[in-house]
């Protein structure tokens, strides 16, 4: 079974986690990882979940303020050993309901063109294409999405 826990960015299971993620994503963004990485600190991350099983921390996620009506998804990890469960999907839903109580009605979010599971997921979730925003303006690599919260 899965346990979702709110926590913070000092975490230190989704600092762990993070570490994971960077690692894969160096290797996916190739050339790209630099700029990439520069919008990925943790420092302004106030709003973390991370999920076990079996008490091992096994995925992660983030909201980031974004404006008075909307938070960025951030940092959506699962390690590879526990994909395909739907551990991102109920990190996604908590993220959302989170999002809800803090009295947002909307998330936004940026991944790769080449992070193809994230892309299937967000689509999957709810989550629609729109123009790039903010510092993904013109990086070809970046697709961004939004969900409305009802």
């Amino acid at each position: 079974m899965t346990a979702i826990v709110r926590t913070h960015s000092e975490n230190d299971d989704f600092i762990s986690l993070v570490r994971e993620l960077d690692s894969y994503l160096a290797i996916t963004d190739g050339d790209e990882h630099a700029f990439y990485d520069q919008y990925n600190k943790l420092d302004s991350i106030k709003h973390v979940l991370v999920a076990y099983e079996h008490r091992k921390p096994v995925g992660c996620g983030a909201i980031k303020h974004f404006d008075h009506e909307t938070v960025e998804v951030k940092r959506m990890y699962t390690i590879p050993a526990a994909r395909g469960k739907g551990i991102a999907g109920a990190v996604l839903k908590e993220l959302e309901d989170w999002a809800r109580e803090l009295g947002y009605t909307r998330c936004i979010l940026e991944t790769g063109k080449r992070q193809v599971e994230a892309v299937l997921l967000y689509r999957k979730k709810g989550y629609v294409p729109i123009a790039n925003y903010g510092q993904y303006k013109g990086q070809e690599n970046s697709l961004c999405f939004e969900k409305q919260l009802d």
